[in-house]
């Protein structure tokens, strides 16, 4: 099925039809619907082989595919980043950091890298040596990650050779640290909480939208040919430190970083790109998580993969 495939009419009994060979959708056509009116899909238009580029991507594909076997692509973010990593990995792609022992943090512990803090404070140290307290940050394992000036080089090395960036963002809520105002990577470990230092609270759409223009603009400084594709991560929270219940509150966590993404992708700026995996695996796939009830099945990683490349990658 091509886009042509769907018709759009309204009819003299004030009707609107949305049909498609798989179903037909009606809607009350007595209201002023705008210049723009994409209706909600019905599930059998789902199903359609151009569901994707019909109810999905559409508003958010690039011009024309941009990664090739040779494109150099740096991922890091939440632990979804690595689910592309490792597919394009597999796939023959360019893919830097590929050995998780290089000596960059953004890919040792990119996955714990989730929040836009601290996404935006590994891009500031290693392009700009943006000056960093030491014992803030903690690795997967409880360690104390030092700003280790060999690792800043790395970074900023891998950084200037990444011709497409994709950074995947998960959370809202945020550890911090009292004193300065900065974020933690992740939660605090239960040996190093100190009560008059370590704090928690949930961030704001004003601050992550700042924090991605903040990239937005070091990309235009640094890198200003390097494309960005951003995600947001479909995994929830495992846990939330407010009180309340966590699956209300990964509602507010992942709209607050959606809203701020979007108001980013609303500006237009140059080579700067939205990837929906989320509302794949929100809206679209039925019943996406396995039993854990955070991790979404391999047959959708594998599905979101393939509509990933079909997008983006020339091959």
């Amino acid at each position: 099925m091509t886009d042509e495939d769907f018709s759009f009419h309204a009819a003299s009994d004030g009707i609107i039809r949305v049909k498609s060979d798989e179903d037909l959708q009606t809607f009350n056509g007595s209201w002023y619907r705008g210049q723009s009116t994409n209706f909600i899909p019905s599930k059998k238009m789902l199903d359609a082989n151009s569901a994707f580029k019909r109810f999905i991507i559409k508003g958010y594909e690039p011009p024309a595919a941009f990664i090739d076997k040779s494109t150099v692509v740096t991922a890091f973010g939440s632990c979804f980043a690595q689910n592309i990593s490792k597919w394009l990995i597999s796939n023959g792609y360019n893919v830097l950091g590929k050995k998780l022992s290089l000596n960059s943090h953004i890919i040792r512990f990119g996955e714990g890298l989730v929040n836009t803090f601290a996404i935006l404070e590994q891009l500031e140290w290693a392009l700009e040596n943006k000056s960093l307290e030491e014992g803030l940050w903690f690795g997967e394992n409880k360690e104390i990650v030092l700003p280790d000036e060999n690792v800043r080089e790395a970074t900023e090395k891998l950084l200037m050779k990444t011709e497409t960036l994709i950074i995947t963002v998960g959370l809202s809520e945020v550890w911090f640290d009292k004193a300065s105002g900065r974020a933690f990577w992740r939660s605090i470990p239960k040996d190093n909480f100190d009560g008059d230092r370590h704090g928690f609270r949930l961030t704001t759409v004003d601050e992550n939208r700042e924090n991605l223009q903040k990239i937005v603009e070091l990309r235009d400084r640094y890198i200003p040919g390097c494309k960005i594709i951003f995600t947001l991560s479909p995994i929830p929270l495992m846990a939330t430190f407010r009180d309340i219940n966590c699956i209300s509150a990964n509602t507010v966590s992942k709209s607050i970083l959606r809203i701020a993404l979007d108001d980013l992708i609303s500006q237009k700026h140059d080579q700067v790109y939205y990837f929906p995996s989320y509302e794949l695996v929100k809206e679209v796939y039925p019943d996406p998580f396995d039993e854990d009830n955070r991790h979404p099945r391999k047959v959708y990683i594998d599905n979101i993969m393939e509509l990933f490349a079909r997008v983006y990658c020339t091959e």
